[in-house]
């Protein structure tokens, strides 16, 4: 079946109206409603219902999202890859979670980009599940998480440590800080059990993010504390504008890659992991600038 019936199917599930979504793919109305009764005439069940101009997905078609998703994002991914193959680039597609990213992989994408010519990459932000998921589907060629991925296909392993610091807009000691506005930081699974080890009677957080950019903007703007990469915090200190929670222990999390050990781009992954390896853990470019230009 055509992928263009998905790329339908999945427009007017975003839209829920025939109309926009025709204007969005630029079809008629009526193609848009023939692509929708051959899926449906396809699985044998229908997709939408439909009440004048309030169309919702049926069961049926909130199952189909997901499956479709795939086989666009594949055809995509497939389509980028043959190009850039009939021009005799290397590609790679790296993902991380919006943490690794901020603490990591942004300044690691910058050296790699900088020293491998003739790469074309694809850098996604994106959860751990989605990550293991583009994994299997070969959609993904580098993951990088806080939490190795032990399936018996990918090749896991630990590349670098990330340091973190309790850091509080107040010079505060350990057993009042949790007290002014915790902003808690998903560092990984790991560091959730951690945690909660460390911390076991302290009140529920002010704030929950899945990214320390969030919490350090959060808490700077309104005060608070937070688990932090100390390269990230180290010139908020020295400005004074953040403070070490001083009797709190140092605390470190591993920094792992995967990939498929049967990957088509096992000689680029490997060129790739072989340079990543030198680079140290080292805040973005924006966030640099952020810290040599307080306010």
């Amino acid at each position: 079946m055509d992928v263009k019936v998905f790329q339908t199917f999945l427009e007017v599930a975003k839209e829920k109206h025939f109309g926009r979504a025709s204007e969005n793919l630029y079809i008629t109305q009526a193609a848009v409603s023939a692509r929708i009764k051959q899926l449906e005439e396809h699985f044998d069940t229908r997709l939408f219902t439909r009440h004048r101009n309030n169309i919702q997905l049926t069961s049926a078609g909130e199952r189909l999202v997901g499956y479709a998703e795939i086989m666009v994002s594949t055809l995509k991914q497939a389509t980028f890859d043959l190009s850039l193959e009939s021009n005799k680039a290397l590609q790679l597609t790296i993902g991380g979670t919006p943490n690794i990213w901020d603490a990591y992989l942004q300044n690691c994408l910058s050296v790699v980009t900088d020293s491998l010519s003739g790469y074309g990459f694809v850098a996604e932000s994106l959860g751990r599940e989605q990550l293991n998921r583009k994994l299997l589907e070969r959609t993904l060629d580098l993951a990088f998480s806080f939490d190795p991925f032990k399936l018996e296909e990918f090749k896991s392993h630990q590349i670098a440590e990330l340091p973190l610091v309790l850091v509080s807009t107040q010079p505060h000691l350990l057993e009042e800080v949790f007290n002014d506005k915790y902003v808690y930081v998903d560092w990984g699974t790991q560091f959730s059990f951690e945690h909660a080890e460390r911390h076991p009677n302290i009140p529920a957080p002010y704030l929950r993010t899945s990214t320390g950019r969030i919490a350090l903007d959060f808490i700077l703007e309104k005060g608070g504390c937070a688990y932090l990469p100390l390269m990230l915090v180290e010139p908020f200190i020295e400005s004074e504008q953040l403070y070490v929670v001083s009797d709190s222990e140092a605390w470190s999390r591993p920094l792992f890659v995967s990939y498929r050990k049967n990957s088509t781009a096992i000689e680029a992954i490997l060129q790739v992991e072989s340079l990543i390896n030198t680079i140290e853990p080292s805040p973005s470019f924006l966030m640099q600038q952020a810290s040599d230009s307080p306010e």
